[in-house]
């Protein structure tokens, strides 16, 4: 079966072909490191990592750039128009710290989310800080060839040069000006011309972050950024490009007039946005109160699912429930069936490890039918990541599986377990970890097997003795019923907050 996408480009589904056999160019809208990222924030970077692994599971070799922007995102950037302060600088001053301070404080707890989210690192995170040259060199074609052109406060790309504004948003000029709230600019020939460049002088001459330019200091207009990222990273035509609904104006729309009028290329054939993730139905937002974030934070300015006593991987199981394209609703109600269901995935797991590992396994020869749930499984997800048909495929099989088990019946647990590994190529959600790491070193694991004979015989205060033993050596030892684990403890990383 061939895999079919919806493109918001062409208002359709459509079936997957890349530019090049066996490999696909995607790039991500990441996060502008103001603050921290919250779980709507999350929802899409979600959508996009299920992308890949399921282009990966398919066969594909992804290369995948998803950027962190530092600076240039103004307040208004939204409404096409450069008002109120760049969000770093915004951040920056309410903290007393420097922007790229700022940046680098909210990017360290950033990727810590995504790492426990168990979201794939992208093959290069290009920061817009790091990348001037190549926007210059773009603003500057744009302006020989009169898509753009300067004025006291800037460059300015002209939507009237590019008739094509607006193919994305299905907006066209008139439709964009009678909707949207601009401010009067005596410098822009057109209210909808938006920024490539801003000077430093005026309003922005106390700008922070400034680059020397052929039009004198200044710093990167929002839009131009992930152009030039995508470009140089991927080339003039990239197969993917993922955000979120809100990306799809104007920032999305001004990628591809500036990329185009700059390329004369297509800039990309399958843009996939996600919607909206609603709190209690509305919007997130810091004024209403209803932002969460994944992981606790130092500052305590937002409450976090893991202090709530959500794992992480449950609100990513949240996630798989919910298709992409329909306006999720997140409810606590909602999150106490993730974890039931990412439990029960788990723990039905760990029995088929357990039976594996049994020398005298004992049970019938009734087996599930594991092509049948494989198939099931590509056909939901090849149907535009219909994660919710595929993870309630995989649930019936744990179901169907149960009821064997404990008529001690089931007859395949290597090809079960070798299916659900498959299955979480995608979905990211099992629990899989050696019961015993070769990294432990051997007097510790001596320590390991005194308390599991003085468990064993009742002695229970030796046993607590024991773990303290452990614990006081850098390790944590995990029961697992009869069995257990040890791990090395993560040492705690102080981050001063700004």
């Amino acid at each position: 079966m061939s895999f079919y996408l919806y493109n918001t480009l062409t208002n359709k589904k459509e079936k997957f072909v890349p530019l090049e056999k066996g490999r696909v160019k995607m790039y991500s809208c990441g996060p502008t490191v103001y603050d921290h990222a919250h779980i709507g924030n999350m929802w899409s970077y979600l959508t996009a990592d299920i992308l890949r692994r399921y282009l990966e599971y398919s066969g594909y070799e992804v290369r995948h750039i998803k950027n962190i922007t530092d600076v240039g995102h103004f307040t208004s950037d939204d409404i096409l128009r450069i008002e109120g302060e760049d969000k770093m600088e915004k951040a920056a001053r309410r903290e007393k710290k420097s922007p790229l301070e700022i940046a680098e404080y909210y990017i360290h707890f950033f990727l810590e989310d995504e790492k426990k989210l168990n979201i794939k690192n992208p093959h290069f995170r290009p920061r817009p800080t790091q990348e001037i040259e190549s926007m210059i060199k773009i603003t500057e074609k744009l302006v020989q060839e009169e898509y753009a052109y300067e004025t006291e406060d800037g460059i300015y790309f002209s939507v009237a040069k590019f008739p094509e504004y607006g193919k994305l948003s299905k907006n066209s000029l008139e439709d964009i000006k009678a909707g949207a709230r601009v401010d009067i600019n005596e410098n822009k020939k057109d209210p909808l011309d938006f920024a490539l460049w801003i000077k430093r002088k005026g309003k922005n001459k106390n700008h922070i972050l400034y680059w020397d330019s052929p039009w004198g200091s200044g710093f990167p207009g929002w839009h131009i950024e992930c152009s030039a990222m995508a470009i140089k990273y991927l080339g003039d035509t990239i197969d993917i490009h993922t955000g979120g609904e809100d990306n799809i104006f104007p920032h999305h729309e001004c990628e591809i007039a500036q990329s185009e009028a700059f390329t004369k290329k297509p800039f990309a054939n399958y843009w996939i946005h996600t919607r909206h993730f609603l709190a209690d139905g509305k919007k997130m937002s810091k004024s209403l109160g209803n932002i969460f974030v994944v992981s606790s934070v130092p500052d305590k300015r937002y409450s976090s699912l893991e202090e709530k006593g959500y794992p992480p991987l449950a609100f990513r199981t949240l996630k798989l429930a919910s298709h992409y394209r329909s306006k999720a609703n997140f409810t606590f109600k909602a999150m106490d069936q993730a974890k039931i269901n990412w439990e029960k995935i788990n723990e039905f797991y760990s029995k088929i490890v357990e039976l594996l590992e049994e020398k005298n396994k004992k049970g019938g020869q009734t087996n599930l039918e594991v092509t049948s749930y494989r198939t099931l499984f590509e056909e939901a997800m090849d149907n535009d990541l219909n994660t919710p048909q595929a993870l309630s495929v995989w649930l019936d099989l744990i179901k169907k599986g149960n009821r064997l088990l404990a008529e001690k019946t089931l007859g395949n647990p290597q090809e079960i377990k070798s299916l659900m590994e498959n299955f979480d190529k995608v979905f990211a959600i099992l629990k899989k970890e050696k019961s015993l790491p070769i990294a432990v070193p051997a007097d510790i694991k001596k320590l390991g097997e005194k308390r599991k004979i003085a468990r064993e015989a009742g002695k229970f205060e030796e046993a607590d003795e024991l773990r303290e033993k452990i614990k006081a050596r850098g390790y944590e030892i995990l029961d697992q019923g009869k069995k257990y684990q040890l791990k090395k403890i993560k040492k705690t990383v102080n981050i001063k907050h700004p």
